[in-house]
């Protein structure tokens, strides 16, 4: 509902008060059955079949200097861990208010997704019914070109929250400090910085916290309906264990589009520790609070570094293929090719070869009208004998699979604007 239409706003006296209310509402069920293959250590059941549906209602009011936002949900779950149908969370997603200190220049203080370039070191988490926030407060400057600062910080969530769908729960660092600054040049170059570092608190020895630090960003060339990319971040400082990090991670990527179609090839090389490697140095890299499925497949057979891939590091080529068949529909085909980058180990003694399996991921996503979503997924994997010792596969001579089906109903509720004379 508009009940002043935008020039009738503009017409009034730039000595006005400008306010904006607006709201929107999501409900998004999702129905997944998955099959030899584990998440975690810890899954036993299999064949498994569940649903989670998540509810979030998002409330927003501009004036000219003040933004207020607020994101509750519920998640609900049927089918799993024994009972039928359980509350998996109630919580806010969101939850903050953002004043103006200038033109530019404004602050938001409180609970706050922070997606960053695009989400492989820092990401809302959009899949996750619970979806990732973090506690802070965030600098945000843009102008000619763009950037934010970012201070968080973690209570203990766990306590009354259930972590798995809680949008902060899961965090372990005790302070972020994060920075990020992006500036698209006139040569079609576009170039992002990420820079981070969490302190962890310390459970033995006799500092209380340590710290992790990571440096990056990305460069980017467009030209076209030619794009490549090139990402990569150094990660150093200390780990739980007192170790030294020196680890790195590198994507490089070429799309290119042809109208409907388009064509992403690329690679994700995330580091590991050598057999030899010194005994005092950490050299797996950790994707700090990005995503995974995004880049490495649906299935999520590596989310969790160092422990999915036994501190060995992963290379996972890749090819995207993306078709907009019409308005409302669109196709899309993943396929991964996985490799540690050293060779895993048994009994202590290395095993030949690094080739751990292929993944096909196929999806097709329908919108019959402006509010509505339906997305229907499938994906298989082709495993080797290798990624048994993963604790992923329990049986490498059967084919996982993995399937989901996931309907968004997400209309506009509200959406008013008036001015008043000050």
């Amino acid at each position: 509902m508009t009940a002043f239409c935008a020039g009738k706003i503009s017409a009034q006296s730039s000595d006005s008060l400008r306010h904006e209310l607006v709201v929107d509402f999501e409900a998004r069920p999702r129905a997944e059955y998955r099959d030899h293959f584990m998440w975690t250590a810890a899954d036993s059941v299999m064949p498994e079949l569940f649903a989670t549906q998540r509810n979030r209602l998002s409330i927003t009011y501009r004036d000219n200097w003040m933004r207020l936002h607020a994101s509750p949900q519920e998640i609900h779950v049927w089918g799993r861990s024994g009972a039928f149908s359980r509350v998996g969370n109630v919580n806010f997603f969101e939850l903050y208010a953002e004043p103006n200190l200038s033109k530019n220049l404004s602050v938001r203080v409180g609970r706050q997704a922070l997606s960053l370039d695009n989400g492989r070191i820092f990401s809302a988490a959009p899949w996750g019914q619970q979806s990732r926030a973090h506690e802070g407060i965030r600098f945000l400057y843009k102008k000619r070109f763009e950037t934010d600062l970012t201070l968080a910080f973690t209570r203990p969530y766990a306590a009354q929250f259930d972590p798995a769908f809680s949008p902060v729960a899961a965090h372990t660092y005790k302070y972020l400090l994060v920075h990020h600054f992006k500036h698209k040049f006139a040569n079609q170059l576009t170039l992002t910085t990420i820079n981070a570092m969490d302190v962890f608190r310390r459970t033995t020895g006799d500092r209380a916290y340590y710290e992790r630090v990571t440096n990056g960003g990305r460069l980017e060339y467009t030209r076209n309906w030619f794009y490549a990319t090139v990402n990569a971040y150094y990660q150093y400082g200390q780990n739980a264990a007192s170790k030294s990090i020196r680890a790195y991670y590198i994507q490089p990527e070429i799309s290119v589009s042809t109208g409907r179609t388009l064509f992403r090839l690329g690679a994700e090389i995330l580091s590991g520790s050598k057999r030899t490697t010194s005994g005092k140095t950490f050299a797996s890299f950790v994707p700090l609070y990005g995503v995974a499925w995004k880049f490495m497949g649906n299935m999520n057979l590596f989310t969790r570094f160092p422990a999915d891939v036994n501190d060995k590091g992963l290379v996972n080529p890749y090819l995207f293929i993306l078709y907009q068949a019409g308005k409302k529909l669109s196709l899309r085909g993943d396929a991964h090719l996985f490799y540690s980058q050293y060779p895993l180990l048994t009994e202590g003694q290395e095993i030949e070869g690094t080739y751990l399996g292929f993944e096909s991921d196929l999806s097709l996503n329908y919108k019959p009208a402006k509010a509505i979503e339906i997305i229907y997924g499938f994906s298989f994997a082709l495993t080797d004998k290798r990624i048994e010792l993963l604790d992923k596969v329990p049986d490498s001579g059967k084919i996982p699979v993995w399937s989901y089906l996931m309907v968004s109903f997400a209309p506009r509720l509200w959406d008013r604007k008036w001015a008043k004379a000050r």
